[in-house]
């Protein structure tokens, strides 16, 4: 899909700072949400997420009969001085839950105002900031992207982070990321679903506009223990163009690979580009449906405080 000729946001818009990120005011409001998951899932360690998996924990569930092997330190020994009968206590036992954000920092992403990318780091931000205040094993990834060589980075990582204080930690990697380059994202879906680790909820923020398809990358992470949630990201003057001054003879340039169409624009264009986003979002959104991942498109011109503390609550990703 190509763009329009405006080039990426001005430097000095973008965010250089972790306050730019996610500020105190938000971060107040973010404490008392958290991930949701629609399955239960069994974690390495104990952490906050409640399963209803019976086990050993602090918070008692119900009673069962003794027999022959079970551990002598959980029958409760005052039933017994009743009924001089043995029963063991079991527990809920409380579960981490593994949350991994992605973030598309391929070159389409660095256009439009607000800027793509830059909103999808905003969200990833807040995003990780629930799970870590949560006590989930946070993890990001980035897929696309330059080193600081100006070179393709590739998949880059940031793995089980835990805990408020490693809130900076997160920001800071999130800061460093460079766009550019080709997006790659059948090979980086690929290379999370070779390496993940545990169970839990898998958010991947992009524009998913691939030259290749968004499949096979999305085939390789669904129905593999995580909840994936694909949140496509568009900036206002993609969705609309007609309202954002595109008209008149254009030439479109892709980001990613230079590619040039002279066009004119007309209400026409405009009807017709419209029916192919429409048709083409809405075939992500039938094969998330047929994968059982949730599709949500986001426009960036959301505020964001909306989008967290309304819609995804709605959505059922966050409570």
């Amino acid at each position: 899909m190509s763009r329009f000729p405006e080039g990426p946001p001005p430097a000095s818009a973008r965010p250089k700072k972790v306050d730019d990120l996610i500020d105190g005011r938000l971060m107040a409001r973010l404490d008392h949400l958290d991930v949701v998951s629609r399955k239960i899932f069994n974690g390495r360690v104990q952490g906050e997420r409640r399963s209803k998996r019976r086990g050993q924990s602090v918070e008692f569930a119900d009673f069962r009969p003794y027999v022959h092997g079970d551990d002598l330190r959980f029958v409760d020994w005052n039933i017994y001085g009743r009924l001089d009968r043995l029963f063991l206590k079991i527990f809920l036992e409380e579960e981490d839950l593994s949350m991994i954000v992605v973030v598309d920092a391929s070159s389409s992403m660095h256009w439009g105002d607000p800027a793509k990318f830059d909103y999808a780091r905003r969200l990833a931000m807040a995003l990780g900031y629930i799970g870590l205040v949560n006590q989930n094993r946070v993890s990001l990834a980035a897929f696309g992207g330059l080193d600081t060589e100006g070179e393709p980075a590739g998949l880059k990582r940031i793995s089980n982070l835990r805990g408020r204080r490693r809130t900076h930690e997160m920001g800071n990697w999130l800061l460093e990321l460079e766009p550019g380059g080709v997006g790659g994202f059948e090979e980086a879906m690929r290379r999370i679903a070779l390496t993940r680790q545990g169970r839990g909820v898998m958010i991947v923020l992009s524009d998913f506009l691939q030259k290749d398809g968004f499949e096979a990358g999305l085939r390789y992470v669904s129905g593999r223990g995580y909840d994936v949630h694909a949140m496509q990201i568009l900036a206002p003057q993609e969705i609309e163009p007609g309202r954002h001054g595109m008209s008149g003879d254009l030439r479109l340039v892709d980001l990613e690979d230079d590619d040039e169409a002279e066009v004119t624009v007309n209400a026409a264009v405009l009807r017709g580009y419209r029916d192919r986003l429409d048709a083409y979002c809405g075939s992500l959104r039938d094969y998330c449906i047929r994968r059982s991942i949730m599709h949500t498109l986001v426009d960036t011109s959301t505020d964001l405080d909306a989008l967290l503390l309304d819609y995804l609550r709605k959505r059922g990703l966050l409570r």
